[in-house]
């Protein structure tokens, strides 16, 4: 360290020897201050060695002064409170110090806050710089927030002064520091080089006002990002509402179309704009994020957040909109918790208006929640103001979170993207392209499910319960229970920008209208909706009870012998870590026999000893439940999934035979399950994961004949393949049941809606009289997503008259789906497949490319 205060202040030599009156009331304040600092890195990765450092604060105030002090000292930084030296030892600023802020209150006592268009300490530093063309100094923007998440034991007293965006006075900034000092967050944001900023040739004074005002905006974009935006009173953004261009043309058309007054129908809509409105009030965010804490501790042994990282990074500066996938309820509050406390503001949450419920609905309200209905297509003057008031939302910059699914899965498996809200994001940007639009892709894993017991039931066939003060009152009972750990995942950034180059490179050149509709923009919004389940599956989070479900699930009375579960799970980790599905995907670090031990405590297990070896068996009231968290998985096995099937019902077949006909099928499989890859990707995995499973001798391979094989007879490969295959074999099942009733009642004899209907109630009876399945195994939707896909790839179109056509190629499809269909199986399919109005067709005898045992 140096000696004497004369030497430049620099990073690798700072200087603690500051006067005694900062020393003094430093020290009075110390006890009352506890920084969290941001980037918590080395003094070498926050300034540059060898240059003198001036540190820029938003707001002048001896607080600022003090607690910068502090978070210096404590990164090793230069001290802001002693001279920076020139060259010729001169202080560069002439006050004695080595910062200045933008904004300070004019007065002593009670003056108003004031903004200093060019500081005069800036000012100076530059006419430094050109005085000395050898000096430079680097200024480190600082950002200090006092108070900005309170804790628990804090009391609720302290939400009323912590950070927000209204410049203080001295003493209310002194309950602050004496009430939340203990949450100070210090954020040290990149330095820049004053002398490379000069390099640009302006004039002194021109210099000075684009670094305030480049400065300016950085504190903004920090504050915006930490505390959220300065929104407006409620009134005044309906006010703005019902004054826009558009909805005020709606409003007239209505009026007309009515046959009423003018006024009443904007009453009316004033009425909608406040049903829909959110009313933010950060004391109330604070008080939630107070109320949180214990609730989650009661709940949740553990929240994991993974990648949180890349947010950070690009949250400055850019409209961030939060599409997570959406398992429960507690999505809504877990998300907004996590980002608040990790010092990103929460924030504003499309919630069904089911939610808005008398106590509970103003609470979510002034969180942040805007309230939608389920369906307003044929309600213009709705779906106008609450497009607008989406729009609004962009335009001023504040961070949306909706879910793209439409409701809470009750499968585990993502739900087809609704393009709604994306489609009124994605205008809403087009017409007033202010700040970059990022989409963050947000995967929430649960190891049991709250509303498990409802899921269950609607599966069965019950109607959904609608949500009320009741019901929710009754819900408390769920703290009596706890509910393992949460893993919340964050996937990878989507640029709305870039979206919109890949589909249509002169949207730039083109300002949307509010009533424009060009032909590009519906694919546009179907391409990111199915862009960001693949970027959320692409998250995955691997739990132990994930991997527990997926063995256990697989045999008929859902057990095994502990010996054979301890193999299973470790192959299924191999099977993880060898073809590592993506770099986000987050994998249980427990060992096999650990994974057990964790099912057991969490209730999941039941263990019945035995003399030849204890049984592992899911309890039986867990069975139906645990399909869930094997859904969650179903992608990353994919492949495997895949390659296993082949070999139920063949002991030999062809390698390139494998992938060929996986190749071809994946297409619908990608549909389904949201994969990432191309075909030929697709085909590379499956290369990849076959040479796993030889590794494994799950399978053998004869490079000569270039036939993979497995064992004969039920040895434990065998079984551990059937195991494998077991997660995706129902997926199989429904196309081939599809193919079977198309080909049997012929080309041009059944609509969409009639065959969708008879695969349903096919798939339903094969469910009563073979093994029962999951409820998703006969799932409309899973049928329809599958024919749309035929129609894609041409195989099956529709007639003039609503038929569905198709050629030859479908009795290909149908002797394809042979290869991995057992034979009792596809008697049954066939048998059972109704034929409406054509007799029952021989399938054509083609020889199979597989040897059959």
């Amino acid at each position: 360290m140096s000696e004497s205060p004369e030497v430049p202040a620099s990073a690798s030599v700072p200087d603690r020897r500051i006067s005694w009156p900062y020393r003094f009331l430093g020290w009075i304040m110390r006890p009352w201050i506890e920084i969290r600092r941001e980037p918590t890195v080395g003094i070498d990765e926050l300034v540059r060695p060898g240059l003198p450092v001036c540190y820029v604060a938003e707001r002048y105030g001896l607080s600022t002064h003090l607690i910068l002090e502090q978070a210096t000292a404590e990164a090793g930084l230069p001290s802001p409170l002693l001279p920076i030296r020139g060259n010729g030892g001169n202080d560069l600023l002439g006050k004695g110090r080595a910062m200045f802020a933008l904004s300070r209150r004019q007065g002593f006592g009670f003056g108003r806050p004031r903004s200093l268009s060019h500081p005069e300490s800036l000012a100076r530093l530059v006419q430094q710089l050109r005085d000395d063309p050898d000096l430079d100094v680097q200024l480190v923007p600082v950002s200090l927030f006092v108070g900005r998440a309170p804790d628990r034991e804090e009391g609720w007293f302290s939400v009323l002064f912590s950070e927000n965006w209204g410049v203080v006075g001295r003493f209310r900034r002194l309950l602050a520091i004496l009430l939340n000092g203990r949450n100070t967050l210090v954020r040290f944001s990149p330095p820049v080089s004053l002398r490379e900023v000069l390099a640009e040739g302006l004039t002194p004074e021109r210099s000075v006002r684009k670094i305030a005002r480049v400065l300016r905006a950085h504190f903004r974009r920090i504050r915006t990002a930490v505390i959220g935006p300065d929104l407006s009173h409620r009134r005044t953004l309906v006010d703005g509402l019902l004054a826009n261009e558009t909805v005020s043309r709606v409003i007239a058309e209505q009026a007309r179309k009515e046959g009423i007054a003018e006024p009443r129908v904007r009453d009316r809509a004033r009425r909608m704009a406040r049903e829909i409105a959110a009313d933010y009030s950060n004391p109330v965010v604070r008080s939630l994020s107070f109320i949180l804490k214990p609730f989650w501790n009661k709940l949740y042994d553990g929240i994991e957040m993974h990648h949180f990282d890349t947010l950070r990074d690009v949250a400055p500066g850019h409209e961030i909109i939060y599409v997570p996938c959406h398992r429960s309820h507690i999505d809504y509050l877990l998300l907004s918790y996590l980002l608040y406390q990790h010092n990103i503001v929460p924030p504003h949450i499309a919630a069904g208006d089911n939610l808005n419920l008398p106590i509970v609905g103003p609470i979510l309200r002034r969180g942040g929640a805007f309230f939608l209905r389920r369906s307003f297509k044929s309600n213009a003057l709705y779906s106008t103001i609450f497009s607008e008031y989406v729009a609004m939302l962009i335009d001023r910059g504040v961070s949306i979170e909706y879910f793209i699914e439409g409701g809470r899965s009750r499968t585990g498996r993502l739900l087809p993207p609704k393009g709604g809200m994306l489609a009124m994001t994605v205008r809403g940007f087009l017409r007033r392209p202010r700040r970059p639009v990022v989409f963050q892709p947000v995967y929430i894993g649960y190891e049991k499910l709250m509303e498990a017991r409802s899921y269950q039931a609607e599966l069965s066939g019950k109607a959904k319960q609608k949500e009320s003060l009741l019901g929710l009152l009754r819900a408390f009972g769920v703290l009596r229970h706890r509910y393992g750990k949460v893993a919340v995942n964050f996937g990878q950034p989507i640029f709305l920008s870039e979206v919109l180059d890949e589909r249509a490179p002169a949207w730039r050149d083109h300002p949307l209208d509010s009533d424009e509709k060009p032909g590009w923009l519906n694919p546009a919004v179907d391409a990111l909706g199915e862009r960001i389940l693949v970027e959320i599956n692409r998250a995955a989070d691997v739990n132990p009870i994930g991997l527990l479900a997926q063995a256990l699930l697989a045999t008929p009375n859902h057990a095994m012998s502990e010996s054979d579960l301890l193999e299973q799970l470790a192959v299924s980790q191999t099977l993880l870590a060898s073809s590592p599905y993506s770099d986000r995907v987050t994998i249980t670090q427990l060992e096999p026999a650990q994974i057990i031990a964790y099912g057991e405590k969490m209730e999941v297990l039941s263990r019945t000893p035995h003399s030849l070896g204890d049984v592992i068996a899911l309890s039986a009231d867990k069975a139906v439940v645990q399909r869930y968290f094997r859904n969650n998985l179903l992608h990353l096995f994919a492949a495997a999934s895949w390659i296993a099937c082949c070999f139920q019902n063949n002991r030999r077949m062809s390698r390139a035979g494998v992938v060929r006909l996986g190749r071809l099928l994946y297409p619908f499989i990608r549909n389904e399950l949201f994969l990432p890859w191309t075909e030929e990707q697709f085909g590379e995995r499956l290369q990849a994961t076959i040479g796993t499973l030889c590794d494994l001798k799950l399978l053998g391979f004869d490079p000569d004949s270039g036939q993979l094989s497995r064992d004969k007879g039920q040895t434990d490969s065998v079984f551990q393949l059937r195991v494998i295959a077991h997660s995706l074999q129902p997926a199989f099942e429904r196309y081939y049941l599809a193919i079977a009733i198309l080909v049997r009642n012929g080309s041009g004899n059944l609509s969409v809606g009639e065959l969708e209907k008879l695969c349903k109630l096919t798939a339903q009876r094969l469910t009563l009289l073979h093994a029962p399945t999951a409820p998703e195994y006969f799932d409309r939707a899973l049928f329809r997503g599958f024919l749309n896909r035929l129609r894609e790839a041409k195989v099956l179109w529709t007639t003039e008259d609503g038929k569905l056509a198709f050629d030859e190629r479908m009795d290909g499809w149908s002797r394809d789906a042979k290869v991995i269909l057992g034979r009792e199986l596809r008697h049954s399919i066939q048998k059972m497949a109704p034929a409406t109005t054509q007799p029952e067709q021989e399938a054509p005898k083609v020889a199979a490319e597989s040897e059959t045992e």
